[in-house]
């Protein structure tokens, strides 16, 4: 990462700790007091874009949560449902072993 792009993500860091909203010339104004000279305005741009109306401290707690699954359906038909969904995990973990096996036979996209 180069120092352009890290002096703009503690940045953006700084401004989300302090609840403040991220925009480029905020971005900008807290590199400059930070006496870092040599960072583009392009970046403080593309991290604001990028950040714009999204929780940076929600997305740092949640960063190796992925999709993850449907939650299981309860209430009523909770055993007929929980059936139901421990089969459709199995079917894709099926799924999941069949791509895995195409790899292990050396075919894959960019061959």
């Amino acid at each position: 990462m180069s120092n352009s792009e890290l002096a703009t993500s503690y940045a953006a860091l700084i401004l989300a700790d302090d609840g403040v909203d991220i925009t480029a010339d905020k971005l900008q104004s807290l590199i400059k007091a930070a006496k870092i000279e040599d960072v583009e305005p392009i970046w403080t741009t593309l991290f604001a874009k990028a950040l714009e109306g999204k929780d940076v401290k929600d997305l740092l707690l949640n960063v190796g949560s992925g999709g993850g699954a449907a939650p299981a359906a309860g209430g009523a038909g909770g055993a007929a449902a929980g059936g139901e969904a421990a089969a459709e995990e199995k079917a894709e973990e099926k799924e999941e072993e069949k791509e895995e096996s195409d790899e292990d036979m050396g075919f894959g996209l960019f061959d």
